[in-house]
């Protein structure tokens, strides 16, 4: 292992030593009402809109913890929308979250910032290939200091040794943690793997009145009564694989865009 790598793991641990307490402190602020969030949060508490088509223990961080999960999709993909909301719960649970990452390319900060992603406690690495990427994640998981790892393989082609995808299983139900890897392609590709619990195609739509999308909204947005341009869209989940409960089963639900859309 390089001593790049090596440096940043140390780093990690240091982040899975520290988030709960920072988070901690997140959590007070919320209660006061400072903080927001947008990528992953619904458009308005309460609104029928985010209320989701499948039971709650069809998703979520306590619904994938011991699970190698797949978030996939092609076109309108929505799997780092996804994947940050997962972040988000785990981070409000006070779990720390590790986020490895192939070097070409990761989410905007801003936006997750902007989701209410407290990125000083988010753990980054970053790496070369597949089988790096993979190492990592185990190391993190073998911490026993992280509640969900995430493993953002978007725009590359993943084959994803089939020792590796054991033993990040193993890691994961050892330590009651989720595994998470984000990939693109299409519905009807196969999944990463025979070990793989679940994999959900996560796409985007726009909600009616939004820029680009149904009839009644417009190129500029349509603005709200705050004089806001509303930048609703709806993220659903569709199972393709599940060993648990089946395929089949989805969940939608209406978020409003980061400020950048």
């Amino acid at each position: 292992m390089s001593d790049d790598l090596r440096e940043l793991l140390a780093k990690a641990k240091g982040v899975a030593a520290t988030a709960r307490i920072s988070w901690a402190d997140f959590q007070r602020a919320s209660r006061r009402g400072e903080g927001g969030g947008s990528l992953g949060a619904p458009d308005q508490p309460g609104d029928p809109d985010a209320a989701t088509a499948a039971a709650p223990d069809l998703w979520g961080l306590d619904a994938l913890r011991g699970r190698l999960v797949e978030l996939s999709a092609r076109g309108a993909a929505a799997t780092l929308t996804s994947a940050i909301e997962l972040v988000g719960e785990a981070q409000r649970s006070g779990e720390p979250v590790g986020w490895v990452t192939l070097g070409h390319a990761t989410f905007y900060p801003p936006d997750v910032a902007d989701s209410g992603i407290d990125l000083a406690a988010l753990a980054v690495i970053r790496v070369h290939d597949i089988v790096s990427a993979a190492r990592a994640a185990e190391r993190l998981l073998r911490s026993g200091g992280f509640g969900l790892v995430v493993l953002d393989f978007a725009g590359t082609t993943v084959d994803l040794p089939i020792a590796h995808q054991g033993r990040l299983v193993t890691l994961a139900q050892s330590h009651d943690a989720a595994i998470v890897c984000i990939t693109e392609k299409p519905g009807d590709a196969p999944s990463l793997g025979s070990l793989v619990s679940l994999r959900a195609e996560a796409l985007r739509s726009f909600s009616p009145g939004s820029p680009g999308g149904s009839p009644g909204g417009s190129p500029g947005g349509a603005p709200s009564a705050s004089g806001a341009s509303d930048r609703g869209y709806h993220v659903t989940l569709r199972a393709l694989k599940d060993k648990r409960r089946g395929p089949g089963w989805s969940r939608t639900s209406r978020l409003r865009g980061p400020s950048g859309l």
